[in-house]
């Protein structure tokens, strides 16, 4: 079992959702988060005064699949949030070792 976390633009979350579900996708985890990355932030004025701003909104989604699953998925994943821009987002895939259901007790794939 792979950990897929993709942190992508606010605006790519509904898309990005319904193409998971639509591939098969049954449960997901999503935050708000905020950071940086090549982006470092803007700048704007606020009363007659340049501000930094270095933390950008982004949506962090996480995904618990099956080693099998998880090209099809990053694939998905890059053609939905891919605008060219600099801030698209990046994906981390990391492996798990073990996953419960606590309500039934099923490990491993069972419990996905």
């Amino acid at each position: 079992m792979k950990q897929i976390t993709a942190i992508v633009r606010p605006e790519i979350l509904e898309p990005l959702k319904d193409a998971l579900t639509s591939a098969g996708v049954h449960g997901m985890a999503v935050s708000e988060v905020q950071g940086f990355g090549n982006q470092r932030g803007w700048k704007e004025f606020y009363r007659g005064t340049e501000v930094l701003l270095n933390m950008v909104p982004k949506v962090k989604m996480c995904l618990v699949v099956a080693d099998g699953e998880v090209e099809e998925l990053i694939d998905i994943i890059c053609a939905v949030a891919k605008t060219g821009e600099v801030g698209d987002g990046k994906i981390f895939v990391t492996p798990v070792e073990e996953a419960v259901r606590i309500r039934t007790g099923e490990r491993g794939e069972d419990a996905l």
